[in-house]
């Protein structure tokens, strides 16, 4: 070897070091560098290995010098080779790694267009434009513990839907803690539409609490058993400043006698200590249809708070336990193909100490009543049909029907049918398209605690991208 290798070796010896970046851009940089400057003094060896055979006389003691620098380059050029590629492997690690980041971030920005008959303002505006959400969802795992939570933002308020850890058991047990889904009815939902049903609007369609749920999944059964400690609030002491600030339905007060459909609750509750218990039996026929049939129930236990001014008979029960609430289920979904049918039949009852006119619910930043007994039917039906329009690739037609009968202290029914469509395109882009026609039902000008509603319809166009 000779001394071209000896300053080969003292080149590459006083290359600087690059610490390694934190994404995963300037990683492929520092990657590229390197190959570069290996590919460059390599280079350079070559060039001068060809210019020492051109060399005839030399003298023996500086070859015996060659032999020895020589031998001492070749091991630091060794060296520093090995040094290199392990730093190469690293680096592309790092890069895999950063390009495959364990926790997801993706959310969510829709906007709204609605028209309806009973805002007469809305009507003569020919309808509004508004924003609708945005959001944020972190979905991933981390050495084996699995995090899943979504946070929304309104021009009115913002929210917790979920927010959980999870740990897999087995590749079909899951154990979840936090803000929970609660495993009742048809899932993930009794519902194609935007508007969901009129189960939604009692608690009984993707709702969320505080609590620990176990989740199974086989081949022929999924069974799901959740305990619930509080709503996501955390019950009528949690800390929260508004208690309507909330995503889904929960039960929020009792309606003493003379209060309205959208008063605050004479008497504030909140729930605790509930649980629920849901079973299915899959059906597979072929790989286009199956079909699942399913029962569930949920129940708990309400607390009061402080009562009202003016409410003394709610006076006399605060801080209490002032009954409980119990609802099953029974449903089925069926699919064929591009088909898909829902089917529900519901069921619900508070059972109160003291005299009402039923119980609040809250979310949306509004009060609801509803009847402290209730049954709800309901049918959807969907049909999808890949396309290939421009950036559009799939539409989805559907009517989706539901019926609330049998209420406690009131008349008039509720029923709402929702008929759409799902527009999906460029692969983030997802719109509906809804006439909805109804009575007594919340969000459609009416109320399910009231009598002598009228018929109302709205059209209503949510449109979002999804990243």
């Amino acid at each position: 070897m000779s001394k071209s290798l000896f300053f080969a070796a003292t080149v590459l010896a006083a290359s600087p070091v690059v610490a390694a970046p934190q994404d995963a851009n300037s990683v492929e940089q520092e990657i590229q560098a390197l190959k570069e400057r290996l590919a460059e003094l390599e280079k350079r060896l070559a060039e001068r290995e060809e210019r020492k055979e051109e060399v005839v006389v030399v003298e023996k003691r500086e070859i015996e010098e060659d032999k020895s620098t020589g031998e001492k380059a070749k091991k630091q050029r060794v060296v520093y080779d090995s040094g290199v590629h392990a730093r190469l492997d690293e680096l592309e690690q790092k890069t895999q790694e950063n390009e495959n980041w364990p926790i997801k971030i993706h959310g969510a920005v829709r906007f709204q267009y609605e028209y309806n008959n009973y805002d007469s303002d809305n009507e003569n505006r020919t309808g509004d434009l508004d924003f609708d959400i945005f959001r944020l969802n972190f979905d991933g795992e981390m050495g084996g513990v699995i995090l899943s939570a979504e946070y929304r933002w309104f021009n009115y308020q913002d929210v917790v839907k979920h927010a959980w850890f999870g740990y897999d058991f087995t590749d079909k047990l899951q154990g979840q803690v936090g803000v929970v889904k609660i495993p009742f009815g048809n899932m993930p939902y009794n519902s194609h539409s935007y508007f969901f049903n009129s189960t939604f609007y009692v608690g009984l369609e993707d709702e969320h609490d505080n609590g620990v749920r176990f989740k199974y999944r086989g081949d022929e059964w999924d069974f799901d058993l959740a305990y619930l400690k509080s709503d996501e609030q955390g019950g009528i002491d949690g800390s929260t400043s508004d208690r309507t600030a909330r995503y889904n339905y929960d039960t929020v007060g009792i309606r003493l006698p003379g209060q309205g459909a959208y008063d605050a609750p004479g008497l504030p509750v909140g729930e605790s200590n509930s649980y629920a218990v849901r079973t299915a039996r899959k059906f597979n026929f072929s790989d286009d249809e199956n079909l699942e049939l399913g029962v569930s129930v949920q129940g708990g236990n309400l607390y009061s708070g402080t009562a009202a001014e003016g409410f003394t008979e709610a006076q006399n029960y605060e801080n209490q336990n002032v009954g409980n609430r119990l609802a099953w289920a029974a449903h089925g979904v069926y699919n064929n193909g591009p088909w898909n049918v829902q089917l529900q039949y519901s069921d619900y009852d508070y059972d109160l100490k003291l005299e009402n006119r039923g119980v609040y619910m809250a979310a949306y930043a509004y009060y609801d009543a509803i009847p402290t007994e209730a049954k709800l039917y309901t049918a959807n039906v969907a049909y999808t049909m890949p396309v290939d329009i421009g950036p559009i690739t799939s539409f989805t037609f559907y009517n989706d029907h539901s019926l609330m009968t049998d209420k406690m202290g009131y008349q008039d029914d509720t029923w709402m049918n929702v008929l759409g469509v799902a527009v999906a395109a460029g692969g983030g882009f997802y719109t509906y398209v809804d006439y909805v026609r109804a009575k007594n039902q919340p969000f459609i000008g009416g109320n399910t605690a009231t009598d002598g509603g009228e018929v109302n319809d709205r059209f209503n166009i949510n449109f979002g991208y999804y990243f």
